[in-house]
C-alpha cells in the first residue's frame, strides 16, 4: 500500500524545480512559479513525451534524448521559460522547436493559440499526432525552418525558441507584438550560451536582457 504522506514522483520533481528557482533567483529575478505554471506542470504528463525506454526517467530534473540528436528540455528550464513569457488565456504564441511536444503542451495549457515549427519532419508529424490525440486543439504544428518564424500568423504576444541560435533571428523580433516577449537561448554549440529575454517596446524598439547561462542543442536550419 502506498503511503499517502510520501510525495509522488511528480511532486518531488516540482519541489526540485522550485528549489532551483530559488537558487537561480539572483540571475532570473524569479524565486518561484505562478500557480498557473505549477498547474500546467502537474497536468501535462511528461512521461508521455519521452521514448518508451526513457519513461522511467521522465520525472528526473534533466533533459532526455528524443531521437534525431534532439532532447526534451530539463523540466526546470521548461518551467522557467514558460514563466518568463507571462502568458494569458488570450496570448498567441510562436514556438520554434516542437521536439516531442512537451513544451508545446505546457504553452497550450496557458495560452489561447500556439503555433509551433519543427525542422525535423518526423518529430513534427509525431508531435502533431500526439498533441491532437491528447486534446490540444489550440495547437498548430508544421514542419519548417524556424529562423523565418510564421509570418502569416504573426504578430505574436510571445515567442519561445527551444534550441540555441548563434544570434537572434531578426524575423522573430519582427513578428513580436508591441510589449511582446521573446525567450531564446543564444550562443554557439558546446560553448557558453545565455537564455535571453527580449521585450518589444510600444514604440517598436527592443530591450534585451540575459537571464541565465544554459546549454541547449543548436537551432538547426532546414536542409535545402
Amino acid at each position: 500500500m502506498n503511503d499517502p504522506t510520501t510525495p509522488s514522483p511528480l511532486e518531488r520533481l516540482i519541489d526540485q524545480i522550485l528549489d532551483e528557482m530559488r537558487l537561480t533567483a539572483d540571475y532570473t529575478g524569479l524565486d518561484g512559479l505562478s500557480e498557473k505554471t505549477l498547474t500546467a506542470l502537474r497536468k501535462v504528463p511528461r512521461e508521455d513525451f519521452v521514448p518508451e525506454n526513457e519513461r522511467r526517467l521522465a520525472f528526473a530534473n534533466h533533459p532526455l534524448p528524443i531521437g534525431h540528436a534532439q532532447t526534451i528540455s530539463q523540466p526546470y528550464i521548461v518551467a522557467l521559460m514558460t514563466e518568463l513569457l507571462a502568458l494569458t488565456p488570450q496570448s498567441r504564441v510562436l514556438e520554434i522547436g516542437t521536439g516531442s511536444g512537451y513544451q508545446t503542451a505546457m504553452l497550450a495549457e496557458l495560452a489561447g493559440e500556439v503555433y509551433s515549427i519543427e525542422v525535423i519532419k518526423e518529430l513534427a508529424e509525431t508531435a502533431r499526432e500526439r498533441l491532437q490525440r491528447m486534446g490540444y486543439h489550440n495547437v498548430h504544428v508544421r514542419h519548417g525552418d524556424g529562423h523565418a518564424g510564421w509570418p502569416e500568423a504573426a504578430p505574436f504576444d510571445a515567442i519561445i525558441v527551444t534550441a540555441a541560435a548563434d544570434e537572434i533571428p531578426p524575423a522573430l523580433v519582427d513578428q513580436l507584438k508591441p510589449e511582446g516577449r521573446l525567450v531564446i537561448p543564444v550562443g554557439p554549440p558546446w560553448y557558453t550560451q545565455y537564455l535571453r529575454l527580449i521585450r518589444r517596446t510600444p514604440d517598436g524598439d527592443t530591450d534585451d536582457a540575459p537571464v541565465l547561462p544554459v546549454a541547449f542543442v543548436p537551432l538547426v536550419r532546414e536542409e535545402t
